[in-house]
């Protein structure tokens, strides 16, 4: 074979590979946001993506493994969400008040972050490294406002995900009332910069609720 075709049978082997791939992610969520992680089955996940059972091993090592690929995918989708809520608010420090709220809210709400809360380092990174860029550039726009006073917007990030994803795994396993989420959210403001009593305000602010997707 010449090196044209064998560029093009590459080709050809990358772009199925991402088709199974986009598939089975596709496959998962909708499984999964229809009757959970722990019910949803490798065989009715590739069987709806329309690949061979074993084939769902090329992509992802467990379930687990999957259903973080999906997780990641819906935490990109909730920045979105939150950003196009708070392109409204006039104060950028309640445009980070408001999306750390939302998620803190979601970890312990929506089913397929629950079920893998467990997995705290793991989620922590993933929430870092999806939502990072918004909860960043929002850290850094209040800063910059004079509204925050933070030096390292990444690493308060950082701490912010795993506070949030620790208090919600308490809270879903029932070490902690969910009242705990209101004094978290605020502690996490005073990260900023701000006052006890300003974090207060900016936590307690309205919320219009997110977009239908």
């Amino acid at each position: 074979m010449n090196s044209q075709a064998e560029l093009k049978t590459e080709g050809r082997v990358a772009r199925r590979q991402k088709r199974n791939r986009r598939s089975l992610i596709d496959a998962a969520r909708q499984i999964m946001s229809r009757k959970g992680i722990d019910a949803a089955t490798m065989l009715e996940i590739a069987e709806l993506a329309d690949v061979g059972a074993g084939t769902v091993y090329n992509y992802f090592k467990s379930k687990e493994d999957l259903a973080i690929a999906v997780l990641e995918e819906l935490m990109h989708e909730l920045a979105l969400q939150i950003e196009k809520v708070t392109d409204t608010f006039d104060d950028p420090a309640q445009v980070y008040a408001f999306g750390v709220r939302t998620v803190i809210d979601t970890a312990t709400h929506d089913m397929r972050w629950r079920q893998l809360l467990y997995r705290s380092e793991v989620i922590a990174n993933a929430i870092f490294q999806r939502m990072g860029p918004f909860a960043i550039r929002d850290l850094q726009n209040a800063t910059h406002a004079g509204r925050f006073r933070v030096e390292d917007p990444a690493l308060t990030w950082k701490m912010a995900c795993h506070a949030i994803v620790g208090v919600a795994l308490a809270v879903t396993t029932e070490e902690m009332p969910i009242d705990v989420v209101d004094e978290t959210v605020v502690t996490l403001l005073c990260m900023t910069g701000v006052g006890r009593a300003e974090a207060a305000d900016l936590a307690n602010r309205d919320r219009p609720a997110l977009p239908k997707r």
